[in-house]
């Protein structure tokens, strides 16, 4: 095999046909899930000014100080400017909300995004720099219910697409954002003489965010943190009472959690209830995402106080659970017939027959090239083909075509005007062939 000149930027990765099909799969999923509890989707620009995640998402997360992927312009209305790939999409949305007036809406508005992210974060095993995202918003009203309810929404795709059982709901309430003041005060207060035995990651983080601290891979930092402060002691009665009720709401629609006091996400703008779906066995290693309440958002970017509750989740590490539950997703990519052809006049005939049959929704290939007849029956074998129509310059003058049933080996000859019928016959009937009209494509959303 030869060397390409040319590979995929480092921490990126092309996203073949099997993957594709895990994707779509996950993708009807989310949007079936969410048409059902009234989300719209939406999409946002695949770059924003640098600074909506400066100020979102925090200045001296891991995000913004190391992983965002900056994004210059010749324009020179835009020399001010400094854009970035965005790296999540709930800053873009609130952005948006904003922008567009969705306030005048009926509240809550419920949106929901698939697409990529970017991230110049070091590449590991299911962690890529480019990856696919998908984010569901509840923004507008603050009720412990609409937690549960889109905990809830979550669980059902994760129930979909049967890799629940593989993951475990962790749950907290991490207050207030002055209840975190407090605390993070506190944290600061405990490590004081202490800082020389953090690692030096952990020291910057104790300097600039010290509820990292609690979500430390670090051995050091974690022994430490077992006499540390914890959170619960600095949450208001408030907070408390809406923790306390969002788990009865979830109690009662029979959804499994863990309770986890060390559970602060990562970024700023997070308040009250946050969440992780995790690997059962390794935890936050595959976390397939998470999220959390930000009701200070909206006003953070100079809208009215407005409440609001997200979720995402990686479609990669998704399939990679998929894959390791041994899941194989249904799919219409198989080929149906492979129409094998020798000879010119029996070549035209064959275009107008594959075009037919795919009019009729059946997938169909054929008329590839001028192989022999055997080739042609070795690459019906290659494409997995369930039948396979034979044309040559006997069959053309005498009207007539074989069918071959390529699992069974057997094959007769039959007139060449009831192929079409024979076939639609053997895979099941109209019912069971690949076909629509504009008005499904109208009604369905897109693949993407």
């Amino acid at each position: 095999m030869s060397q390409p000149l040319f590979r995929t930027p480092k921490g990126t990765h092309d996203v073949l046909p099997e993957d594709h099909q895990y994707m779509t799969y996950i993708k009807k999923a989310v949007r079936h899930r969410a048409r059902q509890a009234g989300y719209k989707r939406i999409d946002t620009p695949m770059f924003e000014n640098k600074a909506i995640f400066e100020r979102g998402i925090g200045e001296h997360t891991d995000i913004v100080e190391k992983e965002l992927f900056l994004v210059t312009s010749k324009q020179k209305e835009d020399e001010e400017a400094k854009f970035a790939l965005r790296p999540e999409f709930t800053a873009g949305i609130c952005r948006s909300f904003i922008e567009h007036g969705m306030q005048q809406l009926p509240q809550p508005v419920e949106l929901y995004a698939i697409g990529q992210c970017f991230r110049h974060d070091r590449p590991q095993k299911g962690r890529y720099r480019q990856f696919h995202q998908f984010n569901m918003e509840v923004i507008g009203l603050k009720d412990p219910s609409i937690d549960a309810q889109l905990i809830l929404v979550l669980a059902k795709i994760f129930g979909d697409i049967k890799i629940l059982d593989r993951l475990e709901l962790n749950i907290n309430n991490i207050g207030t954002a002055e209840n975190r003041a407090a605390y993070t005060e506190a944290l600061k207060d405990f490590f004081i003489g202490k800082e020389r035995n953090l690692p030096e990651l952990d020291q910057a983080r104790l300097q600039t965010n010290p509820l990292r601290l609690l979500d430390s891979k670090e051995e050091d930092t974690q022994i430490l943190l077992k006499n540390a402060p914890a959170m619960d002691q600095f949450l208001d009665d408030e907070s408390k009472e809406y923790h306390k009720t969002v788990l009865e709401y979830l109690d009662e629609l029979d959804i499994k959690y863990v309770e986890n006091p060390t559970l602060v996400r990562g970024l700023d703008y997070y308040t009250q209830t946050v969440f992780e779906f995790l690997d059962n066995e390794t935890g936050s290693q595959n976390a397939v995402g998470g999220g959390g309440r930000y009701d200070g958002l909206i006003e953070l970017f100079g809208g009215q106080p407005t409440p609001g509750i997200g979720f995402a989740g990686g479609l990669e590490r998704i399939v990679w659970h998929m894959k390791q539950a041994g899941i194989k997703v249904p799919h219409k990519d198989q080929v149906d017939v492979f129409v094998a052809q020798l000879g010119p006049e029996a070549k035209k005939t064959c275009l107008k027959l594959i075009s037919e049959l795919r009019d009729k929704g059946v997938h169909t290939l054929g008329a590839l090239g001028e192989a022999s007849l055997k080739s042609q029956m070795r690459l019906a074998d290659k494409f997995d083909a369930r039948y396979t129509l034979l044309l040559g310059k006997m069959e053309v003058k005498g009207g007539t075509i074989i069918l071959k049933d390529m699992a069974a080996g057997k094959q007769k000859e039959i007139p060449f005007e009831e192929a079409i019928p024979k076939v639609i016959e053997l895979l099941g009937g109209k019912d069971k062939l690949d076909t629509y009209t504009m008005r499904d494509q109208f009604v369905d959303v897109d693949e993407d």
